[in-house]
């Protein structure tokens, strides 16, 4: 017959060695309470799941979705209604600029970054910086250009405002607005195309012309080789958030009319690079006419210097 210590119950040897391989297992004690045990099981998945939004940049994204079809919106012509565009923070746009600048492969940037609130602060701001950066630095590479030439006189040019204000803007809510009405297109003929509002599909252009300002400043340095080197990689940074963004939106719809899709915003974009580089900074040179010098005989001689 067994023995009264036999019966009795052991602690095993290596629960302490199990636990020191596994510091993060699970224990279960006999004094703990079943409702303290479903608790800590509740907390741990909880947290495995905030982790796993976060990675995928969705967490709280349903929620602050569905608040926001709750809100209700001002009528258009009051001041309320506008402001909700520019509702955000300098932490908030800082965040965007980063995003912009230093896009992480499989990162949705509207999802990421942008979510239920687009603004249209950082777009317009980013514009209206990257005019006056090209305009200015147009007038400065064309300076530095010519500097040194006994004809040149410098006459700085007002009408780059206009033409890049007009050329930046066109670009930042044209080509939204026309994206956004074929997605809308497309949606209503296949249901899995994902969908974003215009604000959101302006939000990430405008954020994605960021890049182009440090860019037009360094556009000065008057070497062709150096400013081309520096445009393919603003255009391939900044055609990254573009595709990575848009590419979800489009992939699940007809292979060609996808590809097409893409396509065409990449042709854009990089259409709007070459056309600022080459109209501001590679503009062609003119010859400037040398003053009309009497000669002996009683005859004016023009001459002409490149």
């Amino acid at each position: 017959m067994a023995a009264v210590d036999d019966l009795k119950f052991r602690e095993f040897d290596d629960a302490a060695n199990l636990l020191a391989a596994n510091p993060d297992a699970t224990t279960i004690s006999i004094d703990e309470p079943p409702e303290a045990r479903e608790n800590q099981h509740g907390r741990r998945h909880e947290l495995g799941r905030e982790e796993d939004d976060e990675l995928l940049g969705t967490d709280d994204s349903d929620k602050t979705e569905l608040l926001a079809g709750q809100k209700k919106s001002a009528p258009f012509w009051t001041f309320e209604y506008y402001q909700t565009f520019f509702d955000v923070d300098t932490y908030q746009v800082l965040d965007r600029i980063k995003g912009s600048v230093f896009p992480v492969p499989g990162r949705n940037f509207v999802r990421l970054y942008v979510r239920s609130n687009p603004d249209l602060y950082g777009p317009f701001w980013i514009c209206t910086t990257l005019v006056f950066a090209i305009a200015i630095s147009g007038n400065l590479s064309n300076f530095f250009i010519h500097l040194g030439r006994p004809t040149y006189r410098y006459v700085p040019k007002f009408r780059k405002v206009s033409i890049a204000a007009a050329t930046i803007y066109a670009y930042a809510w044209l080509v939204p607005l026309a994206l956004w009405g074929f997605l809308m297109w497309r949606n209503g003929k296949v249901m899995n195309i994902v969908s974003y509002s215009f604000l959101e599909i302006v939000c990430v252009y405008g954020y994605s012309l960021f890049i182009y300002i440090p860019t037009a400043i360094l556009w000065i340095i008057p070497h062709k080789v150096v400013r081309w080197v520096l445009m393919i990689f603003s255009l391939c940074l900044s055609g990254s958030v573009l595709v990575m963004t848009f590419w979800p939106a489009v992939r699940d719809d007809n292979r060609r009319i996808a590809v097409a899709t893409m396509g065409a915003v990449i042709l854009l974009h990089a259409l709007l690079s070459v056309g600022c580089l080459a109209y501001f900074f590679d503009a062609p040179e003119v010859d400037f006419p040398v003053p009309i010098i009497p000669a002996h005989n009683g005859t004016s001689l023009v001459t002409k210097v490149k």
